[in-house]
């Protein structure tokens, strides 16, 4: 399946071994990691592109399908299900429909998902006119050719996805000074958020970089990636996530002034790759930092809107994301509500096969 900017297999996860570290092996396997090429297997030798879906259905009360997300590096022989994906998140549903785990409502389709990485759970709705999904429309999302049927995604809880809080130093901005061997030190204010996604968020001017650069300059970088790296090896630390050496979290997302008409211009590390684009729960957790006062947004976004209804404008490298996000009104600082746009489609159906020496089909 393709969910929003990213794709991968999604699997019933009945149909997995129930041994997690088998389940990681058939994975890994099937992914065709470690190996950037990932020549032995269907991932797409990106981290984008190499990304698997797991879905069931759900005995919890009033939630109709759970889903797991893993993210496999194409060089790495390891499994993340620790983070969120709201882009394969796209795809829940429609991997639910296509397989008949669920049935369609009518016109359109409204389910509850639990995300198991996280336990946080949203409302997705899809079309389902003539009682199958329907892929073809007009929506467009950057990031993805051409144009789909529209999915929705209403975020019920994201604030501290993965870490303790939404600030999870207790700040809504850190100053902080880097040192690590072979790089000379320096000193830049960061906020540390997590709301869907846990990201380390600075200026990028505070490294020589105007925010602009395109993904090829910034992957080629390699002194920047290193400070970068530094960075974020050192303020995971402060936010509660210890030693972060191996995770792909938090994300380390680089803001400059809009100059799209957007709201702000970012460049994202996932975390020490650039982004093509931005992920969908990165973009929420940058749109709630451009509404929290005093985080290192304030002065560099552009936020004309006033109220409890605010829509963010996130400008990538390859266009923009809108989030639309609801203020608490018993404290206009809280973000009570998050949502936002997206697309999918199935993209082949049918067998993956992994070697039987990883796994000979026995639970």
């Amino acid at each position: 399946m393709r969910g929003g900017t990213s794709k991968g297999p999604f699997f019933n996860e009945a149909d997995l071994p129930q041994d997690v570290a088998t389940r990681d092996r058939v994975l890994l396997a099937a992914l065709g990691s470690p190996d950037a090429r990932q020549i032995d297997g269907i991932g797409g030798a990106h981290p984008l592109t190499s990304k698997a879906g797991m879905v069931s259905r759900s005995a919890v009360a009033g939630v109709d399908l759970e889903f797991l997300f893993a993210q496999i590096q194409p060089n790495m022989d390891t499994v993340d299900t620790t983070p969120n994906c709201g882009n394969m998140l796209a795809a829940v549903v429609p991997f639910a429909l296509e397989t008949g785990m669920v049935q369609p409502q009518g016109d359109s389709t409204t389910l509850r998902v639990l995300t198991r990485n996280t336990g946080m759970q949203c409302d997705i709705t899809v079309d389902t006119r003539g009682g199958v999904v329907q892929y073809a429309g007009s929506a467009r999302i950057d990031g993805a050719p051409g144009t789909s049927a529209p999915i929705t995604i209403n975020f019920l809880d994201t604030a501290g996805s993965v870490c303790a809080g939404l600030l999870p130093t207790g700040r809504v901005l850190d100053r902080i000074t880097v040192s690590a061997p072979g790089i000379e030190p320096f000193t830049l204010d960061v906020t540390c958020i997590d709301n869907g996604m846990p990201l380390v968020i600075f200026k990028a001017s505070d490294l020589g970089c105007t925010g602009y650069e395109s993904v090829a300059e910034l992957n080629t970088n390699l002194e920047l990636k290193a400070r970068i790296e530094a960075l974020r090896l050192q303020v995971s630390v402060l936010m509660g996530l210890g030693d972060v050496s191996k995770k792909n979290y938090p994300k380390m997302t680089l803001i400059a002034p809009p100059r799209s008409g957007g709201s702000l211009a970012t460049r994202s590390f996932i975390p020490h790759v650039c982004h093509d684009a931005i992920g969908v729960l990165a973009a929420v957790t940058v749109g709630t930092a451009c509404v929290l006062p005093g985080s290192v947004c304030e002065g560099v976004a552009v936020m004309p809107q006033q109220g409890l209804e605010r829509t963010v404008s996130v400008e990538h490298p390859t266009g923009e994301f809108s989030v639309a996000l609801g203020l608490d009104p018993a404290n206009p600082h809280n973000v009570s509500r998050a949502a936002l746009l997206r697309t999918a489609r199935l993209l082949m159906r049918g067998e993956v096969m992994v070697p039987v020496s990883v796994w000979d089909g026995a639970a």
